[in-house]
């Protein structure tokens, strides 16, 4: 494998998809690749991933996680998920955790959980999979931090204080389109001080799924790099979901980072779900966010198993033939390797203790 054709990921599904089996021994489904959802071990090392984010997410407890059922037509406005308490939150979150623990253990140290830079580049020079536990939505930890010690001694580094629905902490956009992410209010109190408990603790802050003015809340009160870690460019596709210029611009001067998301509902500039998109409209997302942030600032955010993703991908096998297009788009070797891989580890560096 080369430097260019490494991948770290920013974003992914897979314990949401292996949790949802309900049986023992789905650690062994991933590492010897069931073949089901988008990600497994085996496909992992085809497609050249070397790490990324492992998402614990909390799926909800109505009927509104079949999304792509109501997100069609020339204009959608999903309503937001119902709340979710956090003593129905952090039996599941444990769960999601303890998996992402067996599969490192039963992989034989093909996989390692990672808490330091050193952790995650000697992994990567060591051909392991680099695992950084992140959570999608606080719903989990609880308003005095006691889950939070301990999430972060398990091995949590990165966390997106909301989803797309409300909770203790904040509120997250709606599925709409078209739709700016000014969908209502930002941070509560609680959620401001998640925000400075994660940045004094050396966790990682995701901005995406937040409203616009949680976004300007998280910048107010953090002095470290905005990432969101699997968004799109607005201008492109008017999606709720995706980031304006001026977020954009505030990413940039913080010297943080957007990974690309693969859900071809915020690639398509209709916000359609079709997943003809092909690879053009990929690479417009990204010249985009290559002019707006700079080379430096942008990685991928996948969301495979949390997604539809364009057929010309498929997988994350598939990632070869994106590295492949953009190649042949004029991305030399440098950018290749940044945006592969080199800018994750960078903006990660400067988030943790």
């Amino acid at each position: 494998m080369t430097k260019t054709s490494m991948v770290f990921d920013g974003h992914n599904d897979v314990l949401l998809r292996l949790y949802n089996k309900h049986k023992h021994g789905v650690e062994l489904d991933f590492i010897l690749g069931d073949g089901e959802g988008q990600l497994d071990l085996p496909r992992m090392r085809k497609g050249g991933v070397v790490g990324g984010l492992f998402a614990i997410y909390i799926p909800n407890t109505d009927d509104l996680d079949h999304l792509d059922d109501l997100m069609k037509g020339a204009s959608f406005d999903v309503p937001l998920p119902e709340e979710i308490d956090m003593i129905d939150a952090a039996p599941v979150a444990i769960s999601m955790a303890a998996i992402l623990h067996r599969i490192e253990k039963a992989s034989d140290g093909g996989f390692k959980i990672c808490t330091t830079i050193d952790d995650l580049t000697k992994s990567m020079a060591n051909d392991v999979i680099a695992a950084v536990m992140h959570m999608e939505g606080a719903e989990a930890i609880d308003k005095d931090f006691n889950a939070l010690e301990v999430f972060y001694a398990a091995g949590l580094r990165s966390l997106g204080p909301v989803w797309s629905r409300t909770n203790i902490f904040g509120h997250g956009v709606p599925f709409r389109f078209p739709s700016s992410g000014d969908t209502g209010p930002g941070l509560t109190d609680t959620g401001k001080a998640l925000v400075k408990a994660c940045t004094e603790m050396g966790i990682a802050v995701d901005l995406s799924h937040i409203t616009e003015q949680g976004f300007w809340d998280v910048a107010a009160i953090s002095d470290k790099p905005l990432i969101a870690s699997h968004s799109n460019p607005y201008a492109i596709c008017k999606s709720s979901r995706n980031l304006g210029d001026k977020q954009l611009d505030a990413i940039a001067e913080r010297g943080g980072l957007v990974g690309l998301n693969f859900a071809t509902c915020f690639l398509n500039p209709d916000g359609q779900g079709d997943t003809t998109t092909s690879f053009e409209t990929i690479l417009r997302h990204l010249d985009y966010l290559i002019e707006k942030l700079g080379v430096d600032h942008v990685g991928f955010g996948s969301d495979f198993d949390g997604a539809e993703v364009p057929d010309v991908i498929g997988d994350v096998s598939g990632l070869p033939a994106l590295l492949n297009a953009m190649k042949k788009h004029g991305y030399d070797d440098a950018t290749l390797r940044k945006i592969s891989h080199e800018n994750w580890i960078n903006t990660l560096a400067k988030c943790w203790r």
